[in-house]
């Protein structure tokens, strides 16, 4: 019983809070992102999203478990890809790019979103501690929801801005380069352990967060 009652008193909720709310922006801002994958898709006339139920803002149909673990402790990480069938577009190509682009541009929307909510707390609530608490988790997110953006832009298979890229590719080309997009992943991997890329992805998020606050007022 003291051995329990000595854990308890060295647990840091300060950190475990912390943790929990990390863990929330997260959520929000994979959902938010693989959700409008499957909407574009689906406004392009591709169902398959919709019947394997990734139209949902439910997390869990969502998150794969490496990629949460990723975000959690390298700041950047994957959601399960929402499954599309490119047959269904009437042009292929660009309805593989239109599809793409929908996360990260759902991300810079949920962060001026969530700015704008910041810039009326600040304007108009009282100050608490709990409108505090709901400040920086709202300023937190947003940071998130822009660097999630950002990195799904970077041109290397299989994140977003590979597909957009591909899709000024020839026919050929454009096939051929779909087949390395494991590859990718492993290249993506290997570069965030040694650091390659890491600095201009965080000015790349300080100069879009800068340009966000700017345009609400902040």
């Amino acid at each position: 019983m003291q051995y329990l009652t000595n854990l308890w008193n060295a647990l840091d909720f300060g950190s475990l809070q912390g943790m929990a709310l990390r863990l929330v922006s997260v959520f929000l801002c994979l959902t938010i992102h693989e959700t409008c994958h499957g909407a574009a898709a689906y406004a392009l006339g591709d169902p398959t999203a919709k019947r394997e139920h990734r139209l949902s803002l439910n997390p869990l149909r969502h998150i794969d478990w490496l990629g949460l673990l990723m975000m959690m402790v390298a700041g950047f990480g994957w959601a399960k890809p929402v499954p599309v069938n490119p047959n269904y577009f009437k042009k292929t190509k660009q309805g593989m790019a239109l599809t793409a682009l929908a996360g990260p541009i759902s991300n810079f929307l949920l962060a001026l979103v969530l700015l704008l909510g910041t810039r009326m707390m600040v304007d108009h609530a009282v100050y608490t501690d709990f409108n505090q608490a709901l400040v920086d988790f709202m300023v937190q997110t947003a940071l998130l929801s822009i660097g999630l953006g950002l990195f799904n832009l970077v041109p290397i298979p299989p994140l977003d801005g590979a597909k957009v890229l591909f899709s000024l590719l020839p026919d050929r080309m454009y096939g051929t380069m779909l087949r390395y997009e494991r590859i990718g992943m492993g290249v993506l991997l290997a570069l965030s352990i040694i650091g390659v890329g890491g600095s201009w992805l965080t000015d790349a998020i300080a100069w879009v967060f800068g340009l966000f606050c700017r345009a609400v007022g902040l």
